[in-house]
């Protein structure tokens, strides 16, 4: 294959089989029913809603062990770094991005490749935490994703050509994304990263068929949002609330706030449901007040991006706890009703159950083994802070350029981290990928300078424990009870599967693909990929057989922030393959 300046072309038998493979549109209605059907994955957190749960029961307990390797596909040269994202299927292709901006089609059945496309990414490009990319967004004949210098790419899904790019924002003030897009009712959403350069949190959608603009959502109190109509400002904009109500002085205008992770979608509410990442600068004495809507879980109206409701986890966050992580909608039964609940792990060390419609705290409790920055949650849900020594100093009470330190639980880098969590509808359990780990945190002066980090804090992570400090962990949201836990050496830092056979797959720093008895945490199987797991496992049918995907590559923030932690990974290897995997048809029915 010959290269160009946009990546490999393919050769006349692989542009052949990507259109005799790749034939089929990808529909909105494709989308919404993601949830439910097993030969495609056409989400990003297979569903919508993120659940990440299929209802394939074939591999289960009783033949996971026959589930075998089918092949093995490399992203190839030296650009190996962390690889983050999550494969999508349509029509026996696999579409996959990797480490600095790049995507692939695969064929799903043997692994051969169809088309590679390679982002021309600029010098100076300041991605905070690795060159990694979660993954894309199919629909229609497009696949869509973000890049780290803040653009959005559509390729034509069957070669691999581009068809439209769009600068979403100036990757020299610090802006890159990261996360995977979503489509809503014929709409593109997606969020930007970059909350450690005091830039300002964006929700945008775009027609996914031009790239134009549609509205957008900013996540920093005080910035006006905008409705556009054929390019232009609709001019009553969507109200962004008081300048310098929750913010002092200017402090708003480059207030951070990122929305780096991406969203989910609840058809019940129609509502996108997205994370907002921590204040700028990290120095919450500069900013006393709440920080809207930093460090929050927002409800955005898919139409116009108005703010429906929104539940801050930290406010005046001064550990970098943010608010990114997935809120995922499920419904319970109590006292013979159903509630329309979404449970979100947070970076705090909290797990939170909401109810979906308006918002309001259900309950909230820890789901890690220690937290000191605050002693409990309120009524409301709000924080109990520990006046003591839970908060690092502020630098002008002391009489230096650093003010006091404090050892804080857990870690900025989280409980829980980007790594998606599972909700299986079998259990009823959330399978939580965490971390026990804490940090030594001080503040520091700081002033913005644009793409210079913004941080005003230092910081060194530390173990929690001698011998673990990844813990995956299945709890009950009704409850608050940790049912069961299984403690690994290394950090998690990939994301989790469930599925109907009573299964429950993630993958480890040490290299291995694992899976789980869903309901008793027993490990039952486990097979070295040759380097870290960081990557979300899938699963579909094709052929009659079900197969299982992860992409593997060590990398991420742990090895880029971790401070001690980084002396458990330092000898880990890099890497960039995806691995597939299949249960042969011959061992459907258990033994």
């Amino acid at each position: 294959m010959r290269s160009n300046t946009f990546g490999k072309q393919f050769t006349a038998s692989a542009l052949a089989l990507a259109v005799s493979l790749g034939a089929q549109a990808v529909t909105d209605e494709d989308i919404m029913n993601d949830h439910n059907t097993v030969d495609q994955i056409v989400s990003y957190g297979m569903g919508v809603q993120g659940q990440r749960f299929s209802p394939m029961d074939a591999l289960n307990t009783e033949n996971i062990q026959y589930l075998q390797p089918a092949w093995a596909f490399s992203f190839g040269g030296e650009k190996q770094r962390g690889q983050e994202s999550q494969p999508m299927i349509k029509d026996g292709v696999m579409y996959v991005t990797a480490s600095y901006s790049r995507a692939y089609a695969v064929d799903a059945r043997t692994g051969e490749e169809i088309w590679q496309y390679d982002a021309r990414l600029p010098d100076g490009i300041m991605p905070c935490c690795d060159v990694v990319n979660r993954g894309g967004a199919l629909y229609g004949d497009l696949f869509i994703f973000g890049t780290l210098d803040a653009k959005l790419v559509a390729l034509n899904k069957d070669t691999g050509k581009p068809v439209w790019i769009k600068t979403v924002a100036d990757y020299q003030a610090g802006y890159s994304m990261t996360a995977a897009p979503l489509i809503v009712n014929g709409k593109l959403i997606t969020g930007v990263s970059g909350g450690e350069f005091g830039i300002v949190g964006t929700v945008e959608a775009r027609d996914p068929n031009t790239g134009d603009l549609l509205w957008t959502r900013p996540t920093v109190e005080g910035h006006m949002g905008y409705v556009y109509k054929d390019g232009e400002k609709i001019e009553n904009g969507i109200s962004g609330g008081e300048a310098g109500k929750t913010w002092p002085g200017d402090m708003w205008k480059t207030g951070g706030a990122a929305t780096w992770l991406g969203g989910t979608y609840d058809p019940d509410t129609d509502s996108i449901f997205f994370g907002t990442g921590n204040p700028a600068p990290w120095n919450s004495h500069l900013r006393p007040g709440d920080n809207l809507f930093s460090a929050s879980r927002l409800a955005i109206d898919p139409e116009d991006g108005s703010i429906k409701w929104h539940f801050q986890t930290t406010p005046n966050d001064g550990w970098d706890y943010d608010g990114v992580n997935e809120l995922i909608s499920f419904d319970y039964e109590e006292d013979g009703k159903t509630v329309k609940a979404a449970a979100t792990a947070d970076r705090n060390g909290f797990f939170y159950v909401l109810n979906r419609e308006n918002g309001d705290f259900i309950r909230g409790f820890p789901f890690v083994d220690k937290i000191t920055w605050a002693t409990g949650l309120n009524e409301d849900g709000s924080p109990i802070y520990n006046t003591g020594n839970g908060r690092p100093g502020n630098p002008a009470d002391a009489d230096g350029e650093k003010g006091e330190t404090v050892v804080a639980f857990p870690a900025f880098l989280g409980g829980k981290n980007w790594m998606p969590m599972a909700y299986s509808q079998d259990t009823g359990l959330f399978y939580i990928p965490s971390n026990e780990w804490s940090m030594d945190i001080w503040n520091e002066p700081v002033s913005y300078k644009k793409g210079a980090a913004y941080l005003g804090a230092g910081f060194t992570i530390k173990p929690a424990n001698d011998d673990f400090i990844g813990v995956l962990r299945a709890v009950d949201p009704k409850t608050g009870e940790e049912v069961w836990r299984y403690n690994n050496p290394a950090p998690l830092w990939g994301g989790v599967m469930a599925t109907a056979g009573n299964l429950v797959f993630t993958g480890t720093p040490e290299g291995y693909l694992k899976a789980f008895d869903a309901k008793t945490g027993e490990e039952l199987y486990k097979f070295n990929t040759g380097t870290g797991v960081v990557g979300t496992p899938v699963t579909w049918e094709m052929d009659g057989e079900q197969y299982v995907a992860i992409s593997t590559g060590w990398g991420g923030a742990v090895p880029l922030w971790g401070g001690e932690v980084a002396r458990v990974v330092k000898d880990f290897n890099q890497g960039g393959t995806v691995w597939t995997f299949k249960l042969p048809k011959d061992r459907v029915a258990s033994n």
